[in-house]
Parts: C-alpha cells; structure tokens; sequence
C-alpha cells in the first residue's frame, strides 16, 4: 500500500529527470557524492540543490541527507537505485536546513531509520515553519506530500553506527551553518561528509542561524581527521585544501575583515564593501558575498 501511494505521489508532480539536477560522482570504493545544482530553490530540483552522501554496504544503503522535500527525496532514490539494489536503511540528517532533513518522511515510509543529533532535531523543530513556507514559494506543487518529520535516533555529541562492516562515526562538535551540525567520518575510506559545515565551488550561505566563530572551530575538528576524501554540503568532492580555502579561510577572512571595520567605528551598512575578492571565482558570490558581511556584522555586535 505504502509502495504504491509512493508511485502515485511521485507521478503526479512533473519535474526534470534526476540525471538533470543530480550528478552521480564516484569518491572511493563504494562511496559516492550526489552533487545537486549550486542555484536556489525551485520547481525542478525540489530543494536538492546540495550534495549527498551514498555509502553502500553488505547490510545495506547509508544516505547522507535525505533531500529537500518528499518529491526530492524521491529523485533522489531514482539515483541511488541507479548506483545499488540495495535498500537505505539508514539516512543520516547533517543539520537543520531543509535538504538535511525535509525529505525525512519520505524515507522512513520504506523503513529507513533517520539519525540526528538532538540539536539538529530541535533546530528543524523550530524552524518547520518558516522552512515549509519559504519552500512553498519556490517548489509550488513540487511540495505537495511533503511533511516535517523527524530523526527516529538522536544523539547529543556522537553517534557510532556499525553497518555492514562499515563504522560511521556521527559527530556533532557545535553550531556552524545550522545549530546542529554534524559531520560523517567513515574511516575504513577514509572519506569525510561535512554536511554544510562545507561549501566549496559556491560562496556559503551565512544564514540565520549560523555561528562563524564556532564554524571556524567546527571545521577545524572536522579537518583534524585528515580526510583523503571529502564530501561537502555543496559542491563536488574535493579534498581538504580546498575545502579550507573555500569555506574556513573564507569564514575567517570575513570575521577578520568585519572585526576591522567595526573598529573603525563602520556600520553595517558599509559591510558589503570589505574585501572578499579572494573568493569572486565561487559561484553565487555576487548575490551572497554583501548578505553575508552583513549577517556577520550582526552578528559580532552580540559576541
């Protein structure tokens, strides 16, 4: 019953093929990165406009991220089902923007078990609202069957899960992009998620609820590991020097360069104009790099 309202949901909403908004991109043996588009929100990629993580086991699937909304969360399977046969039995949610957790539902109608940390769960409990609403306007019809629903395992700072052989360390070490945050770190590949903890071929996102002082130190825990392999929260996999430069050497030069100004006696109204040039190549830096100065104004007038 549950199989075939899934077919009749998926059906009735129109979209671009997978293959035109997600891209398969192999890591190491049996891990791969789904790179969805660097653009906004929209109809044809039902909030998948991220990346994801796909590990497959003996046991089965491991999805990091479940997708932007029921209709992109099924998108999604239409590309794991391209890359395995095997069933996600378990998705793991990286934080508290819609991607990381609104396609939840769709999981757990096939009996996927969906893993938080608790101050991700709280985050997407606080903000359902107001992420549902800002959905609406961009997908339109594309979020119909969408509902929030939440993590079935929460953790408060790590969380082991043993699939297959496979050790997946879940660990939440602070606020970065989202309140909750957490990062993968599959050692037996040697492969790190970073969920949005990283960007890298676009500018991040400093939204509202960021931390920039603790994402500088999030990272940091993060790239302690060493990774041969990460897959961020945008962008394509990479390794670690361009994740540093893309998002902590970003975060740190915006800090560094607000913290002058304000020294200054600047206002916020002047925090489009420090210079973030370094960084111009990265797609969405015209229409982020201002938002983002002034979001970090702001937010280190209350440190």
């Amino acid at each position: 019953m549950i199989r075939g309202l899934l077919t009749a949901t998926l059906l009735a909403v129109p979209s671009l093929a997978s293959g035109d908004v997600l891209e398969v991109q192999p890591v190491t043996g049996n891990v791969w990165a789904i790179v969805g588009q660097t653009e906004q929100r929209s109809s044809d990629n039902l909030g998948n406009n991220a990346t994801f993580g796909l590990v497959v086991t003996s046991e089965g699937a491991v999805l990091i991220d479940p997708g932007g909304s029921w209709h992109g969360a099924g998108m999604l399977h239409e590309v794991v089902r391209g890359v395995t046969e095997k069933p996600v039995v378990y998705v793991i949610n990286t934080g508290g923007q819609d991607h990381r957790w609104l396609g939840n539902g769709y999981w757990q109608a096939q009996g996927a078990t969906v893993i938080a940390s608790e101050a991700a769960a709280a985050d997407q409990r606080d903000r359902a609202s107001e992420q549902m609403s800002a959905l609406a306007q961009f997908l339109e019809e594309g979020l119909e069957g969408t509902t929030p629903s939440f993590a079935d395992v929460t953790f408060e700072i790590d969380h082991r899960l043993d699939l297959g052989g496979m050790i997946f360390e879940i660990m939440h070490r602070g606020p970065a992009h989202t309140l909750g945050d957490s990062f993968v770190w599959l050692e037996e590949r040697d492969v790190i998620f970073t969920g949005d903890i990283v960007y890298v071929d676009r500018l991040l996102g400093n939204g509202p609820a960021r931390n920039t002082r603790s994402w500088v130190a999030v990272f940091e825990e993060m790239a302690a590991f060493e990774p041969a392999h990460v897959v961020p929260g945008h962008g394509r996999a990479t390794d670690l020097a361009t994740a540093r430069r893309e998002t902590h050497d970003y975060l740190v030069n915006l800090r560094t360069e607000i913290g002058t100004l304000m020294d200054a006696g600047g206002s916020i109204m002047e925090a489009p104009e420090i210079d973030q040039s370094a960084w111009s190549d990265l797609e969405q830096f015209e229409s982020l790099a201002g938002r983002n100065a002034q979001a970090a104004y702001e937010e280190m007038e209350w440190e």
